[in-house]
């Protein structure tokens, strides 16, 4: 017969439950969504959220519980992480083939059921902090100017708690996210209502399956920049192509080269964009950036890493 030992010191009862864990499970969607705005990779978003509770349940119960305020520790800890993977990310980028493009988000709607781990995707709230055009630009910013202006700005956390987190002073916690917001304000186009962007990407999908060069020009802004992610996994062109002559003629070579492509009309990360699909896989998800009722942007994801939340196969 044996008898079943008392928990050591510091250690949980495994037959009493944990009153604490429902709360603690509770912020995952708010460490998600805080996450792939500060890296603008699911995949990576899920890992740093994984380590966050890992770090979490290392604890003792008695650590857990001199912590007043749970939540803002799992925030206080992603966001460290996330600095501390944003002051490697221009290394990795260099190692990377090809251009970057931040991880597109199909609409929860969208998302693929069938993937093993789909639960956190349909939890991104899809807003204007997670366009493709925004995630481009908090690229552009340093990693203390991102976290800075994405705590403060977009989840409202007052500069003091943003200080602790950074590292800086609430007062040079400000000035990050005012660099940032100017960064912002210099590198977007101005708002195109939604109806007007949907008519404009419904009107390229309509030029490119019908090979319309001039129809197609017609959309393009004559400076625009087309930008595609293959991560050397698909092929992609290794750098942009500028001007929209230019554009829509590669475009017309795509449509040429691959014609069992179908096209169809979703919504990327919270705005209208198209994905491309062979044999009813998605193989390219394509964002725009509409100004002056022209594309001004088009970036195309083909790295199929990054389309995990648009197809289960």
């Amino acid at each position: 017969m044996t008898t079943r030992s008392e928990p050591g010191p510091g250690r949980p009862d495994p037959s009493r439950p944990d009153p604490s864990l429902s709360a603690i499970m509770s912020e995952r969607r708010q460490l998600i969504n805080l996450a792939y705005r500060l890296l603008g990779s699911l995949a990576e978003a899920e890992d740093v959220v994984q380590e966050t509770y890992a770090r979490w349940y290392a604890m003792s119960r008695e650590q857990q519980e001199a912590i007043e305020c749970p939540g803002a520790w799992l925030t206080r800890v992603a966001s460290r992480i996330c600095l501390d993977l944003l002051g490697s990310a221009r290394v990795r980028r260099e190692r990377y083939v090809g251009e970057w493009i931040p991880e597109p988000l199909p609409e929860s709607t969208e998302w693929a059921s069938g993937r093993p781990g789909a639960d956190p995707a349909d939890r991104v709230t899809l807003d204007e902090s997670v366009n493709m055009a925004f995630l481009v630009v908090l690229e552009s910013m340093t990693p203390a100017e991102r976290v800075a202006f994405i705590l403060h700005d977009v989840f409202r956390y007052p500069f003091a708690e943003v200080a602790e987190i950074v590292g800086r002073t609430p007062a040079a916690c400000r000035q990050l996210a005012t660099s940032a917001r100017r960064r912002l304000r210099t590198s977007q186009a101005p708002a195109t209502p939604t109806a007007e962007q949907a008519g404009i990407v419904r009107d390229f999908k309509q030029a490119w399956e019908a090979k319309d060069i001039d129809a197609l020009i017609g959309l393009l802004d004559p400076d625009a920049t087309a930008i595609a992610d293959g991560g050397g996994l698909a092929p992609a062109r290794l750098h942009p192509i500028e001007g929209g002559v230019q554009i829509a003629h590669a475009t017309l070579d795509v449509a040429r080269n691959a014609p069992g492509l179908t096209l169809l009309e979703r919504t990327v990360n919270g705005q209208p964009g198209l994905i491309a699909q062979l044999d009813g896989v998605t193989v390219a998800v394509f964002a725009f950036e509409i100004a002056d009722h022209r594309i001004k942007h088009l970036w195309t994801v083909r790295n199929p890493e990054k389309l995990r939340p648009w197809t289960t196969n």
